[in-house]
């Protein structure tokens, strides 16, 4: 086996049971031609192998930091087996690393990521869903998207479980929404895209990339934290993505995160709506 055949292309991924849930369904988004961005996978195997330093260990670490030799700025995902899929999320449950330039970080970000299998919060998350077996973690290295405005979408409503799509966002990375970081902006819509309601959030706090990749929090302009930071033609691209997911996975009940960057819209990560 070549050094450089330790890493996958994102677009390979596909084998949930060894690059893990999160890759595999951005590997089936990839193949057939949605916004997501480029990036790489490790197996559950060669990130045990970097993480525990056994006797491939420094292949496989070898491999990444060429790998991503020259690339800009790379979040490093979690993709554990059994993440992602119908019966478990573990949404915020293992760590994502943000803004990760060059060899080190990248190879610390993967370590950061694994040992987030055994934190308290996703130990948890297993006893109460019952997850068995092995911990096992792959990881997604994926290209940085300096995102203008990002959130989440889901295509039921999780509260209700209505037949609409509802959107949070807010300014920046979309971490802002997903940590909690701030009130982001709520809209509801009917299934076929049109605007049900909108309830603008407290959005006094972005999450950008800084000039040499790094992601910090940035105070928001007074007069842009209570604008509405998705109009009627982020909607109408936010629900073409949503078509498109529905032509490419087995269900339409999607949780995705996304971004937009100026009119270009990013599928970030997808999974399927669970209720754990």
């Amino acid at each position: 086996m070549s050094v450089l055949s330790r890493v996958s292309p994102l677009s390979a991924a596909g084998d949930a049971g060894r690059f893990g849930g999160k890759a595999a369904q951005l590997a089936s988004a990839r193949r057939a031609g949605l916004p997501v961005p480029d990036g790489w996978a490790l197996g559950w195997d060669e990130v045990e192998a970097l993480v525990r330093r056994d006797r491939d260990g420094p292949e496989v670490e070898a491999a990444l930091r060429a790998t991503v030799a020259g690339s800009g700025p790379v979040a490093v995902r979690s993709s554990a087996v059994g993440e992602d899929s119908h019966d478990a999320s573990f949404a915020g449950a293992h760590l994502t690393v943000l803004g990760l330039v060059g060899g080190d970080a990248v190879v610390h970000g993967v370590r950061e990521v694994h040992a987030s299998a055994v934190h308290p919060g996703a130990l948890a998350y297993r006893d109460r869903l019952a997850v068995d077996g092995a911990i096992r973690m792959g990881v997604v290295v994926q290209e940085m998207v300096d995102a203008d405005m990002a959130g989440v979408l889901f295509t039921r409503n999780p509260l209700t479980g209505a037949d609409e799509l509802v959107i949070e966002a807010s300014w920046g990375l979309g971490e802002a929404v997903v940590s909690g970081l701030v009130t982001p902006d709520h809209i509801r819509a009917s299934p076929d895209g049109r605007i049900l309601e909108t309830v603008i959030g407290e959005k006094d706090v972005a999450i950008r990339l800084t000039r040499d990749g790094v992601a910090r929090e940035t105070a928001v302009p007074s007069d842009l934290a209570g604008m509405p930071c998705l109009g009627h033609e982020q909607v109408r691209k936010l629900h073409g993505l949503v078509r498109a997911c529905n032509e490419v996975y087995a269900d339409t009940a999607h949780d995705i995160e996304f971004a937009f960057v100026g009119d270009t819209l990013f599928l970030l990560q997808r999974r399927p709506i669970t209720h754990g």
